[in-house]
């Protein structure tokens, strides 16, 4: 496994726990892999979907799939699914959004962190093509149903302004304990 890794996402550690336990999840614009292996470490199955896998090549196994892919070519796209669970972070690219939605097996759930407008004050991405407009995120899933949300400036890993949410695919079901709160929430939905 890689030693670089940056620690996965407070968000995500925080509601992986909802996921199916050994489901099938998705690791989109996985990048180094910091997902990936914490997916990995919690026995779930993975694929991993980027543009250039090289820095996931570690994590190839029967438990992981690498799946090398521009997926801005605006070729359809078959994410190959259903997913028990997708995990999108600092990734933003709309035309997606459909095929995420689509791709999640009932009670599948979305992780989805990325920019925001107001992150060009900090640092890149600074394009609006590449920032989430203010609440965004809540209209961009509307067949999954939203567990929580937040927006707003944030100092960890770095000063940026991020949205972050989480929804299931289907009726809202009882959440384990594991996905309580362990920091504080900004706007919830």
């Amino acid at each position: 496994m890689p030693h670089s890794l940056s620690p996965p996402s407070a968000w995500v550690r925080r509601f992986v726990p909802i996921i199916r336990p050994k489901g099938r999840v998705l690791d989109l614009a996985a990048g180094r892999g910091r997902h990936t292996a914490l997916l990995l470490r919690l026995g779930f199955r993975v694929r991993a979907i980027d543009r250039d896998t090289s820095a996931l090549s570690a994590f190839a196994g029967p438990f992981c799939e690498l799946v090398e892919r521009d997926l801005e070519t605006g070729a359809p796209l078959d994410l190959g699914g259903p997913y028990d669970g997708i995990v999108v972070t600092n990734y933003l690219y709309r035309p997606l959004f459909p095929a995420l939605e689509g791709a999640l097996a009932a009670a599948g759930v979305l992780l989805y962190e990325t920019f925001a407008q107001g992150n060009e004050a900090f640092s890149r991405p600074r394009n609006p093509d590449f920032l989430l407009r203010p609440g965004e995120l809540l209209g961009a899933f509307p067949a999954l149903t939203i567990l929580a949300f937040e927006q707003g400036e944030v100092s960890r890993p770095r000063p940026s302004v991020r949205q972050r949410l989480a929804a299931v695919k289907g009726p809202l079901g009882r959440l384990p304990e594991a996905a309580g709160c362990e920091e504080g929430l900004g706007a919830e939905g």
